[in-house]
């Protein structure tokens, strides 16, 4: 599945626009988690545990996102992007979207 964040792909050319696709995932640090990364809020700097519980969940729902095109016969996500926002204080939700095509390669 190709994937990218352009319009048009070098190389090809959309041959069928599928529509919509989206992965969508909610995270919640656990205790521990929280409670490490409360800590390192004090000292500042990066918070380890927080980038990679997000990096993580971009993967996941970068994973959903393609399962759902593949659902919709499509071999390719263009325009693709994430966003996210917090639900209550503890989680976090990605999403990444974009438009399924089929893409189809220039001879």
């Amino acid at each position: 599945m190709m994937i990218t964040t352009t319009e048009q792909v070098p190389g090809y050319r959309v041959r069928e626009v599928k529509g919509q696709v989206f992965g969508v995932v909610v995270r919640s640090r656990g205790l521990g988690g929280n409670l490490v990364a409360s800590l390192r809020s004090l000292v500042g700097g990066e918070i380890k545990e927080y980038t990679e519980m997000l990096e993580e969940a971009r993967r996941h729902a970068t994973d959903r996102m393609v399962k759902n095109a593949s659902l919709m016969e499509a071999n390719g996500v263009v325009m693709m992007r994430f966003d996210s926002s917090e639900i209550g204080q503890t989680m976090s939700e990605i999403v990444a979207y974009g438009t399924a095509v089929v893409l189809e390669k220039i001879s």
